[in-house]
C-alpha cells in the first residue's frame, strides 16, 4: 500500500468538522454550567452570539465539505492509521462508492445546516445541536472512505452514539425514550452484523473491500452453511440501520420528537449508512455468486419486498406528518434494498441511483414538515388544509419533491424506479421477478394517497381554511428546501452522467 504526504488529506476535513464539533460541545457545557450559577445577562449577547455561531458552522462546515470533495474526487487515495492486528489495518480508501455516498452526504448536510440556522432557534441549545451536527458529519466522512470491514464497523457504531443525541435534543420524555430505541435497534443490529463479521474473518482472504468479494472458495466449501446462516444474519443486522422488517420500527418512534433538520439528517443520510453497509458487506466481502440462488437471496427479496408494501400502508394510514414521512423512508429504502438483493447489475444501478434520489427527495419532505411545525405549530396533516395560500413557495417545493418520490417523469424518482423495474424483469429470481415490479407499483400508487391530498387541500381547501400563519418569506428554510426540490426535478430530466457512473459501479462487482 504506497503512501504519499497527499493522502493525509483524507484527514483534513474529518479533523476540522470533528475538532470543530467536540470545541462546541465543551463549550456548550461551559454554557449550562455558568447558567445555573449566574441565570442573567446572557439574553443581551443572544443574537450576536448566534450570528457568530452560524458563521463559524457555516465556514467551517463548507470548508470540510471542499476538502472532503477533493480527496474524494482527485484519484484513488489510501491512509492507514494504525494496525488492529497484524492483518487488520485500520484505514481509509478513497473508490467510486465511498465517491458517490460522500457527495450526496455533503450536499444534504449543507443544505440541513443552512435550514437549521432559522429552525433551531425555536428549539434551543444550538451550540450543541450543531456541535452533534459537525461532529456527526466527521464520522460520516470517515463511513465512506473506510477501506475495509472493521474500519467500517468502528465509524458505523461511533455514527449511532454521534447521531443518537440529535434525536433526544428537546430532552423530553418522548424524546428520551425514542433516542433509547433507536441505540437499542442500532446495537442490536451491530451486534447482528459483528456476528457475521466473525465469520468472515475467518472465511476471507482478506476483509480490505474488493469488488466482487475477498471468500475463499475453499475455506467456504466445506462451511457454506454455516456462513450463509451468518451472511443473512448480517443482512438482519445491517438492515435495521436502512429501516428493514423485523428492525425498522425505530424510524416512526425517532422521527416526530426529533427537530426536522435531525429528521431530514436522519432520513435522506444515516439511513443510508445501512444500505452502504449491506453494499460493502455483500458485493465487496462476500461476493453476490456466493448467495445467488441460495434461500439467503429469497428471503432477503422477501423481506425488502414487505417492508416496501407494509411501509407504505401505514405511511397511508398515518395522520402525523412526520410519522407518516417515516414509514415512507421504511418503505422508500426498501426499494433500494430490494434492488440490491437482485444481484443484478441494472437493479443495482436502479438502487444507486435511488440512493441519490431520495436522499434529495425525503430531505426535501422533512423540510417541508418543518417549515410548517415553525409557522404553524400543527403536527397533523388534517391542520394545512389551505396552507398554499400562505405559503405558496413552500408547498409547491414539496410537490415536486411528492412527484419525484411517487415516479411521474420527468423527475429523478422515475428514473430510479425504473431500473429497479426493469432489472427485476431481467433477473432469474422466479416469482419475485414478476411480484417486484408489481410491489413497486402498488407502493407507487399508495405514495400518491399519502402525499399528494396535502398538496391538494393546500391549495384548494374548500370553504374552510383550517391554517392560521403568516405570509412565507424566502429565508434560509425556504432557499434550501427550493435547492434540493430543484436538484429532485434536475436529476430526472438530466440523469446519463450520473447513470453512467454507477452502472460502472455496478458492472464492476458483479
Amino acid at each position: 500500500m504506497e503512501k504519499h504526504i497527499v493522502n493525509y488529506w483524507i484527514l483534513l476535513p474529518i479533523l476540522l468538522s470533528g475538532m470543530t464539533g467536540i470545541g462546541l460541545l465543551l463549550s456548550s457545557l461551559r454554557g449550562h454550567i455558568r447558567n445555573k450559577e449566574e441565570n442573567v445577562a446572557e439574553k443581551s449577547m443572544a443574537d450576536k452570539s448566534l450570528f457568530r455561531l452560524h458563521l463559524l458552522v457555516g465556514i467551517v462546515l463548507v470548508i470540510s465539505v471542499v476538502l472532503a470533495l477533493l480527496a474524494a474526487w482527485s484519484g484513488e487515495r489510501s491512509l492507514t492509521l494504525f494496525y488492529l492486528m497484524d492483518e487488520i489495518p485500520v484505514y481509509f480508501h478513497v473508490d467510486a462508492v465511498g465517491r458517490l455516498f460522500l457527495t450526496i452526504t455533503s450536499i444534504v448536510w449543507v443544505t440541513v445546516a443552512f435550514y437549521a440556522f432559522v429552525y433551531m432557534k425555536h428549539e434551543g441549545d444550538e451550540k450543541r445541536f450543531f456541535g452533534f451536527f459537525l461532529l456527526l458529519y466527521s464520522v460520516l466522512v470517515s463511513l465512506d472512505f473506510a477501506g475495509n470491514l472493521i474500519t467500517f464497523y468502528f465509524f458505523y457504531e461511533l455514527m449511532t452514539l454521534t447521531s443518537m443525541p440529535l434525536v433526544l435534543h428537546s430532552g423530553t420524555k418522548e424524546a428520551i425514550m425514542a433516542a433509547l430505541k433507536y441505540l437499542f435497534y442500532s446495537m442490536l443490529g451491530a451486534y447482528c452484523a459483528l456476528f457475521g463479521i466473525y465469520f468472515l474473518y475467518q472465511n476471507c482472504d482478506s476483509l480490505t473491500f474488493t469488488a466482487g468479494g475477498t471468500l475463499n472458495a475453499g475455506l467456504t466449501a466445506s462451511n457454506s452453511g454455516i456462513l450463509l446462516l451468518a451472511v443473512f444474519v448480517m443482512l438482519i443486522g445491517f438492515g435495521a440501520k436502512a429501516g428493514m422488517f423485523p428492525l425498522h420500527a425505530w424510524l416512526s418512534t425517532a422521527h416526530p420528537v426529533a427537530p426536522a433538520p435531525a429528521s431530514a439528517a436522519l432520513s435522506s443520510i444515516i439511513v443510508k449508512s445501512g444500505v452502504l453497509a449491506l453494499i460493502r458487506s455483500v458485493f465487496y466481502i462476500v461476493g453476490p455468486e456466493f448467495i445467488r440462488g441460495t434461500w439467503v437471496q429469497n428471503v432477503w427479496i422477501f423481506l425488502a419486498l414487505l417492508t416496501v408494501f407494509m411501509g407504505s400502508m401505514l405511511a397511508y394510514r398515518e395522520k402525523v406528518f412526520k410519522k407518516r414521512l417515516a414509514y415512507s423512508t421504511v418503505s422508500q429504502v426498501s426499494y433500494i434494498l430490494f434492488g440490491l438483493s437482485l444481484l443484478e447489475p441494472t437493479a443495482m444501478a436502479g438502487s444507486l441511483l435511488h440512493v441519490v434520489f431520495h436522499a434529495l427527495i425525503k430531505c426535501s419532505l422533512f423540510m417541508t414538515a418543518g417549515i410548517f411545525i415553525f409557522r404553524t405549530g400543527k403536527t397533523r396533516v388534517d391542520a394545512y388544509d389551505g396552507i398554499g395560500r400562505q405559503m405558496p413557495v413552500t408547498l409547491w417545493c414539496y410537490t415536486f419533491a411528492s412527484l419525484a418520490l411517487i415516479g411521474i417523469p420527468p423527475t429523478s424518482g422515475f428514473v430510479s424506479k425504473w431500473y429497479l423495474a426493469q432489472g427485476a424483469l431481467q433477473s432469474d429470481t422466479g416469482v419475485f421477478r414478476i411480484l417486484g415490479p408489481v410491489v413497486l407499483l402498488v407502493s407507487a400508487l399508495l405514495t400518491a394517497g399519502y402525499l399528494l391530498p396535502i398538496t391538494i387541500k393546500g391549495f384548494l381547501p374548500g370553504k374552510e381554511c383550517r391554517v392560521e400563519t403568516q405570509k412565507e418569506t424566502m429565508d434560509k428554510m425556504v432557499i434550501s428546501l427550493l435547492v434540493l426540490a430543484v436538484l429532485a426535478v434536475l436529476l430526472g430530466v438530466l440523469p446519463n452522467p450520473l447513470i453512467q457512473y454507477v452502472g460502472e459501479i455496478a458492472e464492476s462487482v458483479m
